[in-house]
């Protein structure tokens, strides 16, 4: 479980450094730039390794604006 929390830790760690914040865009959004070679270039993910990239793309979607347990920026 620690383990768990300690990955989903480093990757709200990463979004941040990355000024990417979940609760900014629905779902639906996050789907669209992890789905564009030209999207993810344009918020610098283009060189991520493909596992930093899909932890982020479900850490995103799971903190959206429109899901269950959003993340919004200064709360």
């Amino acid at each position: 479980m620690s383990t768990m929390l300690s990955a989903e830790s480093d990757t709200a760690d990463l979004a941040k450094k990355l000024n990417l914040y979940a609760g900014t865009k629905a779902s639906i959004q996050w789907e669209r730039i992890f789905s564009s070679e030209r999207r993810l270039k344009r918020y610098k993910l283009d060189n991520l390794d493909e596992v930093k990239l899909i932890q982020l793309k479900n850490y995103l979607i799971k903190h959206s604006a429109d899901s269950k347990q959003p993340v919004v920026p200064g709360l």
